[in-house]
């Protein structure tokens, strides 16, 4: 029995389109309005508004999958799997016959809580009867007064607004470095530096992060810089986090990628000591580079103390954050045992000390970047590139300014990305109301050889 189940547990982990029990999942609730990081087991329980639902469905499901919250005959909630239609979803459908719809608007509206007839009791009884989420939005449109006199893009948002109380839908989605920086920097930026997605792909595509690669990281940003390398090498090439001294920076966002064990053998740890030629002091070294303004900033107390995946996804009591609505039971140990981040071999790193990393990527908001790049750029092999990224711009002016002097890089650029989100909707096509202003600093180049 247990062999069968293990040979089960193999196959949904070599389909990652699949979720398996002890795998990561992030779930979107009611398209964006939550975003909870859980992992799946037979006893995890999601909070939805005040119902508690199993997540053991959502094992084995495919990922894309949208789920309901309904209750049971015995008045227990569950999570079932939902088909959308047509039917009650017809936004799109709104601008074909918006020109008939333009004499009519909401003018006339009072909102004084008497256009509804159904009463809160008479919603507590049909869900005693077992009524479906559907059915209690239906009965809420069918005894709304003014229902009828809404434009028809009135009655959509009325109707997604009951939807969302009385129906509350959960799509499953793949946990992979997209999604989970966009999770991280809608709720808590200052967790990952405030990297945005644009940031973070532009890092990877002018650091040249390619399969059969050797990227040296210095990620102080919870791992998902490292994660976001080590998925983009696929298991082929290699991950150096180094670190001042002799405490690794946490990485603990990498457990969240559902990584197998080729990519986790990529993924290691060196000490800048044990990397670079000279050896100094563990703690003049720190002195060194730690910036006495940046120590005190919010960032720094985020980073220093960071949140583990457990501490994503177990609910607290009293419900602190919407990011911790998932309680998590101990997990079914799979076939995937290797963890990622072990110290690098002593002759792992000889090859790099002959050969020299293929690119560097710095996101250190900490130390001081031009010291550090200093010490980090001579471990690169010529025409290596590089990028650093940082949330203000003086740092990295001052670091650009130095390696001209020194004359250590050529291609010398700072970067400032921007992205805006637009609404694509029949006749109502605009820029999102609320968006980022601001996604930070890189500074990329390229390391010659400056010996002569």
């Amino acid at each position: 029995m247990s062999e069968n189940i293990h040979q089960i547990q193999s196959d949904c982990i070599q389909n990652s389109r699949v979720t398996w029990e002890g795998c990561s999942v992030l779930l979107d609730i009611n398209d964006g309005d939550r975003l909870v990081f859980a992992r799946l087991s037979a006893g995890a329980k999601l909070k939805i508004g005040n119902k508690n639902c199993s997540l053991q469905p959502l094992i084995g499901c495919a990922f894309g999958s949208v789920f309901r919250v309904e209750t049971g005959t015995g008045g227990e909630p569950y999570l079932s799997i939902f088909n959308p239609s047509v039917k009650g979803n017809n936004i799109q459908d709104i601008g074909d016959c918006q020109t008939a719809d333009e004499l009519r608007d909401n003018r006339v509206l009072i909102d004084d809580n008497k256009a509804q007839s159904l009463t809160g009791e008479d919603i507590n009884e049909m869900r005693r009867q077992g009524a479906t989420g559907d059915e209690i939005v239906e009965a809420l449109i069918a005894n709304s007064s003014t229902f009828e006199k809404k434009t028809l893009f009135s009655q959509e948002k009325y109707r997604i607004k009951k939807q969302k109380k009385y129906a509350p839908k959960v799509l499953l989605r793949r946990p992979f470095a997209r999604s989970i920086c966009e999770a991280y920097f809608k709720k808590y930026p200052s967790r990952i530096g405030f990297l945005r997605v644009d940031a973070l792909s532009l890092l990877l595509s002018m650091a040249n992060v390619s399969a059969n690669s050797d990227v040296l990281l210095v990620d102080m940003l919870g791992g998902l810089l490292t994660g976001a390398v080590a998925e983009r090498l696929g298991g082929v090439g290699s991950v150096c986090n180094t670190y001042l001294g002799s405490t690794p920076y946490p990485m603990d966002i990498v457990r969240i990628f559902n990584f197998n064990n080729e990519i986790c053998k990529s993924i290691v740890r060196s000490s800048l000591d044990d990397l670079s030629s000279t050896q100094n002091g563990s703690q003049e070294q720190i002195a060194e580079h730690k910036d006495s303004g940046n120590m005190k900033s919010s960032i720094s107390d985020q980073i220093s103390s960071p949140v583990s995946m457990e501490e994503i996804s177990i609910a607290p009591e009293n419900g602190i954050s919407d990011f911790s609505h998932a309680t998590i039971s101990p997990v079914t140990k799979s076939c995937r045992s290797l963890k990622a981040g072990e110290k690098a071999q002593p002759e792992v790193i000889k090859l790099w000390k002959e050969n020299g990393f293929t690119s560097l990527i710095i996101a250190a908001p900490d130390l001081n970047t031009w010291r550090l790049v200093k010490d980090l750029l001579p471990l690169l092999s010529n025409s290596a590139p590089f990028a650093i990224y940082h949330q203000y711009l003086q740092p990295l002016a001052i670091c650009m300014h130095k390696l001209q002097i020194e004359k250590m890089a050529i291609g010398l650029q700072i970067s400032e990305p921007w992205l805006r989100e637009y609404q694509i909707l029949p006749s109502r096509t605009h820029p999102c109301m609320q968006m980022s202003a601001f996604g930070g600093y890189i500074l990329s180049g390229i390391k010659i050889n400056s010996s002569n």
